[in-house]
Formats: C-alpha cells, structure tokens, sequence
C-alpha cells in the first residue's frame, strides 16, 4: 500500500479504501481515494479552521458548477468580461449585446459575471442561452435581470474558483473596457495562453471604433513589456483587438474553422483538426514552425493510444509534433495559419 498516497496510518488508510470502492467507478476510484485521504490529512494535519472554511467553500462551489456545466459540455461557450459600470446606452452595452446574440447564432453559448453593464448586456443578447457566475462581495452584486434564476446562475464566493469555471467552460474569452476587475481577468488569461496552462483560444479585446481603451493598453504592453523585456514579440499573437460584434464573432468562428483542439501526450503535442491538410500545407508549416519545435517534424497522424484508450476526439484528423512548450504565441500564429488552408 505504501509507495502511493496515504495517510501512513494502516487502519485509517482501510477504512478510506473500503469507502472509496463503495462509492467509486473503476475510473474515479483512484482519484476519490487520493481526495479522502486528503481530507483526513487535513484533520491529521490539525488544520486551522479558517482553512476547512476555505477548502469546505471552494469544493462546494466547484462541485455545483461542475455538475451544472456537464450537461452542456458539447456546446461551445465564449466568456464574455468588462465594466458593470457602463451604461446601457454606451456603445460597449450596445456590441456586447449584439456580440452574444450573433455568437448564440452560431451555436455558442455566453458566460457572463452576472452584474450590470457589460455582463448585463451579454446575458441580454444570448437569452436563454447564457450564463452567470456572480460573485458574493461585501456590496452585494447583484444578478442582473436578463439571467433566468435557476442553474444558470452560479454563486461564487472566491474569485479563485470563479475564475476557474470561466476559463475551464470556455473555448474562447472577449473582453471589453472596464477596470481593474477586467484588467486583472485579461491578464490572467494571457498568462494562462503564454504558460501552457490553458489550451489555445481566442481572446479578443473589443475596442470601440470611437475609443482608445485598448490601444492605449496595447502602447503600454508594447512601451513596458515588450520593450523592456519582459514578453517577446510573438505573445503579442495571443490576443486580436477588434472593433465590433461581426468582427470578434468572425475571429473565433476562423479560429476553430480547421483547428479542433490539443492534447499532450507525453513529450508530443498532438493538434486535432476538423479535416486533413494536403502534404503541401504541412510542408510548409514544417518550413516556418520549426523553431517551435524540440526536434523532428509535423508530421500527420492518427488518434494516439492514450487517445483511443480516452475515447478522446478519435474520429478527427491530427497533427503531431515536438512542440517545446515555450512559444505559446507562435504556436498561435501555426494554428491560424492551418486555419488559412
């Protein structure tokens, strides 16, 4: 037994065992077991109270979302952030209205923070076909009234889980001036693109034909950030500004038009597609990609045996290669270039 996870207490480990094989499948069996014994550690470990409060909150909030999300895992959703503050007469309440209801006509499903403004406008234009993850603040923000009360409107009371649900139930994020709230969510977005820690997508930055929110964002992160250093010039590829509803809608309908999605599988990435390329289009991403990559070539494959093992995605097309899992921007750029054939 030991040589796994445990809590090194014989009889304590048993009766984890015998609870978790009453209340398991062979395929979470493990995994319940590993989180058992975490909780009775935690009681080994005399946790502060405070503590349990934290994890008791989060696990529970978590697991509602999960379960609320799961039905509607096979529709895409776009997270949609910006200002609770502006007004519905503004022109960012006006595209972000007009974005979720395009974006819901073509399949999509929004994902809003539940308060006014922005938020209030994307529930607006996807009706029934949105989302709302409010947040519990000491001034109470309350759920704007285009959300239908019911599962679709989700209570957090730590932005940590929150901010997971928005990133894990999404396939693309769109993000309109706002303040701090906003800016801290775009750059938490890029930084999950730019490490791996998320999986590519788009994330469009709407600008208003009329203001200068996000070039003047832009002029900062090219003046501070690119040129002292501390980005390179291809994470500038993992972000689009766009100015309108029909452009953002185009730009993540492109990016998904060939790319499906990626997987990891040991030191390979595999990139699944909606349809084969010819020879000739991975010849010549071979030709400009290759500074991306480890050692070899992009080569065309079938499903992986972790994959098939997975029932993962096994009826697509697939792209392999040793993507050195650094070069998140360029990375970005090949996809729209498969995009492009």
């Amino acid at each position: 037994m030991y040589g796994k996870y445990t809590t090194e207490k014989i009889e304590i480990d048993k009766e984890i065992e015998s609870l978790t094989k009453k209340y398991s499948t062979p395929e979470t069996e493990e995994l319940l077991r590993q989180m058992f014994t975490t909780i009775i550690k935690l009681h080994l470990d005399r946790a502060d109270v405070y503590d349990l409060r934290i994890l008791n909150s989060a696990l529970k909030e978590l697991r509602h979302a999960f379960r609320i999300f799961q039905k509607y895992r096979g529709t895409p959703k776009v997270t949609v952030w910006g200002s609770a503050r502006v007004k519905p007469d503004s022109d960012e309440y006006k595209i972000a209205g007009d974005f979720s209801r395009m974006i819901c006509q073509k399949g999509y499903m929004v994902i809003t923070g539940g308060g006014g403004g922005v938020m209030e406008a994307g529930n607006r234009g996807a009706a029934d076909q949105s989302f709302a993850v409010n947040i519990s603040l000491p001034n109470r923000q309350k759920a704007n009234p285009f959300i239908a009360r019911g599962e679709k409107l989700i209570e957090f009371k730590y932005f940590f889980a929150r901010k997971l649900i928005f990133v894990k139930e999404s396939n693309a994020t769109v993000l309109f001036p706002g303040g701090f709230g906003t800016n801290d969510e775009a750059f938490e977005m890029l930084t999950l693109f730019q490490t791996g820690k998320s999986a590519p997508r788009p994330i469009l930055l709407i600008n208003p034909k009329w203001s200068s929110y996000w070039k003047t964002w832009l002029y900062f992160i090219k003046k501070e950030l690119l040129k002292g250093g501390f980005i390179t010039k291809s994470d500038l590829s993992l972000f689009r500004i766009v100015s309108s509803a029909k452009e953002a809608v185009d730009e993540i309908m492109d990016f998904y038009r060939i790319y499906h999605s990626i997987r990891s599988v040991g030191p390979q990435t595999v990139l699944r597609l909606n349809r084969e390329l010819p020879a000739s289009a991975i010849n010549e991403l071979n030709r400009k990609f290759s500074d991306i990559l480890v050692e070899g070539k992009i080569e065309a494959c079938g499903p992986t045996a972790e994959e098939i093992k997975d029932k993962d995605c096994t009826q697509l097309p697939r792209l392999i290669m040793r993507f050195n899992r650094d070069h998140y921007g360029r990375l970005n750029e090949m996809i729209s270039r498969i995009n492009q054939f």
